[in-house]
This record gives structure tokens, sequence and C-alpha cells, in this order.
């Protein structure tokens, strides 16, 4: 089994086809399932169903494809690490985050990392955390912020519990925000509630007015419908499915009340904040995730100095927003 073996793997296990994997790999066609073959020869196992103009993972083929995807990443990793030591003037650094850090504090410290090191390339991805801690296991993130969870004895538990991941890899998590969650709803009386919500409520309150949740796969909603559900209590939902961004502007345009991390309310002046009356839900860690089983590049930890030194700053400053603490020591 070599290196270019598990590139062209991939290339096919992506695309589903051998001559667009080749022309991605930039080989010629007949090259590259030759060395597919090989691998499947070594393996001694068929890793894909070849169609007439497709082809699918076998279930040896499903079973590569994670180990394969980190090896791959392992190794980029490691050419990316041996050119950083010219000073940083150049490399990568891929960082997931969650939409309420991308709409609020996670561009000002792309800014200062930015003018700090600007050969280095930066990629980030948006999701929720379960999202990116299957992908900071699967090698395709550096680090990612994600939501720190606990269950209900106050243990720690770590992010995206319960997400598919490539090998289970061990993290570590630096808790560095802790943030408020608030419902929200549209300032001016212009929301289509039976009664304005007042500066404190519960979820059983809330829940007699019409919500605007945001898609699957945000822990937002289900920390939203298990709060309704733990109370005994059935949402009234009015709109489902947005991203974060959409959730704030049909708030704003009155179409009902959502609940959200008060992260996301700078700037946003449309909108009516109503503290939640509860305890456990109503708050949430936000922690720069890494894998240990990887030694960080030289970027990667650039990334957790300046992320920690901005934060520190903007909270000495107050320029955090409300219901939001810096809280590494």
């Amino acid at each position: 089994m070599t290196l270019k073996q598990l590139v062209y793997f991939l290339a096919v296990a992506d695309t589903g086809r051998f001559v667009q994997a080749a022309a991605e790999v930039r080989i010629a066609q007949p090259t590259l399932s030759r060395q597919v073959q090989s691998l499947e020869d070594d393996l001694g196992e068929t890793l894909f169903t070849r169609g007439r103009d497709h082809v699918t993972l076998t279930a040896a083929g499903e079973t590569l494809l994670p180990l394969a995807r980190r090896i791959v990443a392992d190794v980029e990793t490691a050419r990316l690490q041996i050119a950083e030591l010219a000073g940083l003037r150049r490399g990568r650094l891929r960082v997931g985050a969650t939409p309420s850090l991308c709409v609020g504090v996670l561009a000002d410290v792309l800014a200062v990392f930015h003018t700090s090191y600007p050969g280095i390339s930066l990629q980030i991805r948006e999701g929720g955390s379960q999202d990116l801690v299957a992908d900071l296991e699967d090698g395709q993130l550096d680090l990612a912020l994600v939501i720190h969870q606990r269950d209900r004895a106050g243990s720690a538990r770590r992010p995206g519990a319960g997400a598919p991941s490539a090998g289970d890899a061990p993290l570590r998590l630096t808790p560095v925000l802790r943030e408020e969650l608030v419902a929200i709803s549209a300032a001016g009386g212009q929301a289509g509630l039976d009664e304005a919500l007042g500066d404190h409520a519960g979820i059983v309150e809330l829940a007699r007015h019409p919500l605007v949740v945001n898609r699957t796969g945000y822990e937002l909603r289900e920390v939203v419908l298990s709060a309704c559900a733990a109370a005994g209590v059935t949402p009234r939902i009015a709109v489902e499915g947005g991203e974060m961004d959409a959730v704030l502007r049909m708030v704003e345009r009155g179409l009902g009340v959502a609940i959200v991390p008060s992260l996301v309310l700078t700037g946003r002046h449309g909108l009516h904040i109503t503290r939640l009356d509860g305890s456990g839900w109503t708050h949430r860690t936000i922690a720069l995730a890494h894998r240990t089983d990887v030694a960080p590049t030289r970027a990667a930890e650039a990334f957790r100095e300046t992320l920690l030194a901005v934060l520190a700053r903007t909270s000495r400053t107050g320029g955090l927003p409300p219901g939001v603490r810096f809280i590494h020591s």
C-alpha cells in the first residue's frame, strides 16, 4: 500500500468515476485504474463496485475510506510542518467554527492573525459542533471552536457526542468563552405575538408563542426542543430550517420568537432581548478543540495564542457582547 494509491482511492471515492478522478489527480485514467487494482490486490478485497458509468464503495471500501482520509491528512500535516519552519511565512490553517462564532468574534481573531501571518492561507468551515468534530477527527480541520456540552450530572461530555467519526480520535478541549442563551422577538411590537415578551421568561411561557428554530444539525435546536420536552410543553413552531442569519432576520420580520446565543446579537437593533429563566440549558461553554494524537502545526499553535490574546483583550476593554465572558485562565 502506498500513499499515492490512497490518494487515487480517495479521488475515485469522492468523484464516483475513474475518468474524473484521473483528471483531478492529473494522471492517465489507465494508470489510476492499475494503481487502484494494485491496492485491491494488496488488501485482498474489492473496494469499488464498478458500474457502466459510475462506481460505488463496497463494504471494504467504506471501511478504508475514513482511515485513508486520516493517513493522507496526517502526511499533509507533516509536509506543512516542515514548510512552516521558515518562520510561518507560508502554510495553511483550517479552522472550523459554529455559526454564532462566525458572525461574532471569529472575524476579529482572524483579522489579527492574518496581519501577523499574511502568508498563512486561512480556510474556514462553518457548521454544527457534531459535524466539526467529525471533520476534526477525519483530519480535515486543524482546530475547531465548538460547543462543549455537559450531561445532566454536570460531568464533561465531548462535543458532538454521537456524531459519526472516522476513528474517534482523542480531542483536547480548551474552554474559552461562556455565553448566555436568550430569547429574541421583533422590537417595537411588530412581532405576531399574543402578548409582548418581557425582560424575563421561562420556557413554558416561550412555548406559548410561535417559535423560529434552526435547521436540523444545530445543537441549539436540540437544546430548545429538549427544554420544552423537559418542561412538558409542546412548542408551536412557526418556521424551521434556517441558518442563524436567516433565523435572526425572520424574527426581525415578526414571524415569531427564537432562542439564540447572545454572541450573534451585536449590531442587531431591531430585536427585543428576553433573558431566560432556568438553569443548565440557558448557558453553554465554547471550547477550542484539536486532536491530541497529532502534533498541532505551528500555524495552529499561533492561532491558539492569537485567539486567547484577542479574547482576553476584548474582555478587558468591555468589548464582548452582553451575556458573554472570557473564561480561560
